[in-house]
């Protein structure tokens, strides 16, 4: 690594976003093509839904760029060594290569690190999009008196937006802190958000297309529940992967053939210190790992109940949408089980450990989208939707 490459070189940041904008215009083009003659909302709604599909694969990717030891693949922000693409840093990187072949900056990681970057600028674009549509529908609406689609509400896109920009000063300093792990374990986090904001937005906007259904009692506040729970599995999760604790037990259902192994509670959550040492620069013992595993395993057992009993209640809700989320959710449930057994006992293959994060992430957006499902105002939207659609399908 080049020791005199300064942390943050904005000299790339237009090209940077030039090359995003570039991206994003494949899927809006598609979009909108594949959409042509639709109304506007209709439009949107579909653009909203490819957004979270891109931003979930954006989330698999950066597990991926993240398991593969490549977030310091180009060691400054937002480009690589002061270029918009690896290929400007040839001779940087080769140096840094060369010096240490196994270190953090080499050829390979260097394009997966900026492949990444280049995707999370693109999904920033198409969020714009999103809330300048969001903003122009608000207007409309206003000036012809009646009230905009929900899923079109400036608030939401704004949020999102704001979100993202959050999101994208997260990736600069998990580089320029070099992997932090309170800082990569927010940014994981910060993406579930970016998920969920999306998906609010995506179910709304298809509320007029769904048939109105009365909320279950009861169900409502189960989902929200369940995705605190949910919530607090991922951080843990994150600070697991960020800090490599996975390996620290290898056997299941015990750890280290004890079912309560030497731990050290204390160390494993020190929130803010460096990768692999403590604050005051002395080296985390492995029952600090060990207590970080085996917390992160055993609150699992109480959130797969929960999770479980939830799918359980939306199947007895009746056919329909609620059906098919409690197959989701048992499917996920299912998938992390199997997933989180085959990083423990083999090694903590690259294939399960990024389906892992996929599969938190995939439930995260299906209880967000049981919350929106069993919200009061939902049964109403179908009766709004035609009024606020023709007033959209003008030029």
């Amino acid at each position: 690594m080049n020791s005199a490459q300064p942390l943050y070189d904005l000299a790339p940041l237009l090209r940077m976003l030039a090359l995003g904008a570039l991206i994003a215009l494949a899927p809006l083009a598609w979009v909108l093509w594949r959409n042509r003659g639709e109304q506007r909302s209709r439009r949107w709604q579909a653009l909203t839904v490819l957004t979270l599909f891109l931003t979930f694969d954006l989330v698999l990717f950066g597990a991926f760029t993240r398991l593969t030891d490549s977030g310091l693949g180009c060691p400054d922000w937002p480009g690589c060594y002061g270029n918009a693409s690896p290929l400007g840093a040839h001779a940087d990187i080769t140096a840094a290569q060369t010096a240490l072949p196994s270190g953090p900056v080499t050829h390979g990681k260097a394009w997966v690190e900026m492949v990444h970057r280049y995707l999370a600028t693109s999904v920033g674009a198409l969020i714009t999009v999103l809330a300048v549509a969001a903003w122009r529908a608000q207007l409309r609406a206003r000036r012809s008196g009646v009230r905009a689609a929900p899923g079109l509400s400036p608030g939401w896109a704004t949020l999102t937006l704001v979100w993202v920009c959050v999101q994208g000063a997260f990736g600069a300093l998990t580089v320029t802190m070099k992997l932090f792990p309170a800082i990569v374990t927010l940014h994981l986090a910060g993406g579930m958000v970016l998920l969920a904001l999306l998906c609010v937005q995506a179910v709304r906007q298809t509320g007029d297309a769904m048939p109105p259904t009365a909320p279950a009692a009861g169900l409502r506040p189960l989902a929200w529940w369940s995705l605190a729970m949910l919530s607090v599995q991922v951080l843990l999760g994150g600070w697991v992967s960020t800090n490599y604790a996975v390996l620290a037990c290898s056997s299941f259902p015990t750890c280290q053939g004890s079912w309560w192994p030497d731990m050290n509670f204390a160390q494993g959550f020190s929130l803010w210190r460096p990768l692999g040492v403590l604050g005051d620069g002395s080296p985390i013992d492995f029952s600090a790992l060990t207590a970080i595993h085996y917390t992160h395993r055993s609150f699992a057992y109480l959130v797969f109940v929960v999770l479980g009993i939830l799918a359980w209640r939306l199947r007895c809700a009746g056919p329909g949408v609620p059906a098919r989320q409690a197959r989701w959710l048992t499917g996920l449930l299912l998938l992390q089980l199997l997933t989180g057994l085959s990083n423990v006992v083999l090694d903590w293959p690259l294939l399960a450990a990024v389906l892992h994060t996929g599969g938190a992430a995939a439930l995260v957006v299906v209880l967000t989208w049981v919350i929106e499902t069993q919200r009061p105002g939902a049964a109403v939207a179908a009766d709004r939707g035609a009024l606020v659609g023709a007033v959209e399908a003008g030029p």
